[in-house]
């Protein structure tokens, strides 16, 4: 059985830093697609970064240039670097994964059949 479960979310102060862990078990061969979604209070879930089978990435725009994501060689732990933070990240963070192509309709929550738990990010003014 799939799991995938996050840790590494806390509270921070704007301008702060986190780092975002999701360790992947049970999965019978290594996803070609995962990504890190998050959701704020009151709003839809978004995409935040997606990352292929080869390490070619996207990011959302409200997060590129402060943002990184990378998975390890054996592709069963993803992180997610934030850096320079603002209140507005503030979210619930979800990785999500899929044996499908990262591409058209990975922007897209209903795209991934694997999620995660969540992880909260505070960020204070």
């Amino acid at each position: 059985q799939v799991q995938l479960v996050e840790s590494g979310g806390g509270s921070v102060q704007a301008g702060g830093s986190l780092r975002l862990a999701c360790a992947a078990y049970g999965y019978s061969a290594p996803f070609t697609c995962m990504a890190w979604f998050r959701q704020a209070p009151g709003k839809e879930r978004e995409k935040v970064a997606t990352i292929d089978h080869v390490g070619r990435t996207t990011y959302g725009d409200s997060v590129k240039g402060r943002f990184t994501i990378s998975q390890n060689n054996g592709k069963n732990t993803l992180w997610l670097q934030m850096n320079s933070l603002k209140p507005e990240d503030t979210a619930i963070y979800y990785c999500a994964a899929a044996w499908k192509y990262c591409g058209d309709g990975d922007s897209l929550s209903s795209w991934y059949p694997y999620w995660g738990q969540g992880t909260q990010v505070s960020v204070s003014s």
